[in-house]
């Protein structure tokens, strides 16, 4: 796994970023890129995902720290997912101005105004 890769470059599709956002919030990205892969060959998608149980999921979130309540909060959102336009980000639970911003970078090859997060700054420097 490239270190330096971001967490969002390592996931397929719209809906494992933002599982991967939600794990990043108030975490270090080694820890979430150590447990995401692991995470994914479980839950592929949010249908898959939805078929286990809030426990189960908590349980492989666990070395994250908040594991309910991330565990919580991607299930909410992969309730909503499966009925999003895939527009505003926003308006998906648990995901705000970070995973909105990078969710137009990585999937609507958009670069928004005001991106605050630095690692978005040194991708939209270095790569874009």
């Amino acid at each position: 796994m490239r270190d330096d890769l971001m967490v969002q470059q390592q996931v397929k599709g719209k809906w494992q970023h933002m599982v991967a956002v939600i794990c990043l919030n108030q975490t270090g990205r080694k820890k979430v890129k150590k447990i995401l892969p692991g995470f994914f060959q479980r839950y592929e998608t949010a249908f898959d995902l939805l078929q286990s149980d809030k426990d189960t999921i908590a349980e492989m979130l666990k070395d994250l720290g908040m594991k309910n309540v991330r565990a919580h909060r991607i299930w909410k959102m992969s309730e909503q997912y499966l009925g999003w336009d895939g527009e505003d980000a926003t308006k998906l639970f648990g995901i705000g101005k970070y995973g909105s911003d990078s969710y137009r970078i990585f999937f609507k090859n958009e670069i928004p105004d005001n991106v605050q997060d630095k690692e978005l700054k040194r991708y939209i420097r270095e790569e874009l």
